[in-house]
């Protein structure tokens, strides 16, 4: 049985009520009747008693019987749920946080708090916890979302698209969504998606098996880099163990393939006067002129 939050609260609803229509669950979760439909569909297909009756009094039940039984999940199991619950709880909002204490009880287990994530950049005080709570309810309410997206160009671009997953991949966060504007998949990153606003409008799409990356002109690159021991600290925050090698001098060769685009131009820059690019030479001499190009600024 896929684990969310609407589910869990679900399946409490009709132990405590033992009946109630589809209707007054979807105004609740603010969702269509066909997603509680397929909610029902999916808690039954998890051998749990729910019927559906018709007429004046009809509407999804359970059996008077039907208690949670906890005794079929072993102790790590359970740890395993409310561990992943706790990790949802903090790229969610007080909705987890319920569903984590009401779990914590049925087990008679306290939370470990093991994770801490915090979506503000250092040194700022605004976080981007709103921004992640619209994108969590958008998906598993199944609302489309709109925002202004900066590519990495920085061109900016009015979207529209279905929500479907949260990613986090090399210390970023992104967004995996199909896009109206472009009629594909499209993966976004978070930290560019400005002025998201949830829409009323309801899609039904589901992942795909293989989720597409952001279609791109740019292709990759092997880069080559000598880095100075005085940047010890970023080759190994930023790079494998496998890309590294260490000279006599204490200095680093770096090998590693990036996109080559203006990011990756940037990036070797941010390293100043403690990096040469070694290979290739084309990479050399784009970052020979940018160099020359800042110098005029000075002059």
């Amino acid at each position: 049985m896929q684990i969310n939050n609407r589910l869990f609260e679900i399946l409490y609803i009709l132990m405590e009520k033992k009946k109630v229509t589809a209707k007054e669950l979807a105004e609740r979760f603010e969702v269509s009747t066909r997603t509680i439909y397929r909610d029902i569909e999916i808690l039954s297909s998890a051998n749990i008693p729910i019927y559906m009756s018709q007429g004046k009094s009809g509407g999804i039940g359970i059996l008077d019987e039907y208690i949670l039984n906890k005794t079929i999940l072993s102790a790590e199991d359970q740890n395993q749920i409310l561990f992943a619950l706790q990790g949802m709880k903090k790229i969610g909002g007080q909705e987890d946080k319920n569903v984590l204490e009401k779990l914590s009880l049925l087990f008679n287990k306290e939370v470990n708090d093991w994770i801490k994530v915090d979506f503000s950049n250092w040194g700022k005080e605004n976080s981007q916890d709103a921004k992640f709570d619209i994108i969590k309810s958008a998906i598993l309410n199944n609302n489309l979302i709109e925002f202004v997206y900066y590519n990495s160009n920085g061109q900016e671009t009015k979207r529209t698209v279905e929500p479907l997953q949260i990613y986090f991949k090399d210390k970023s966060w992104y967004l995996i969504s199909y896009c109206r504007l472009k009629e594909d998949y499209r993966i976004f990153k978070i930290t560019r998606i400005k002025q998201i606003k949830i829409l009323d409008e309801h899609f039904e799409r589901d992942l795909p098996k293989e989720s597409k990356e952001e279609k791109s002109d740019f292709k990759s690159v092997l880069l080559e880099l000598e880095i100075s021991k005085d940047m010890t600290y970023r080759v190994y925050d930023e790079f494998e163990y496998n890309e590294i090698t260490k000279k006599e001098n204490g200095n680093f060769v770096v090998k590693v393939e990036f996109p080559e685009n203006e990011w990756v131009y940037g990036y070797i820059l941010s390293f100043g006067e403690y990096i040469k690019v070694l290979s290739p030479n084309r990479v050399k001499k784009i970052i020979r002129a940018k160099l020359q190009n800042t110098l005029k600024n000075y002059l």
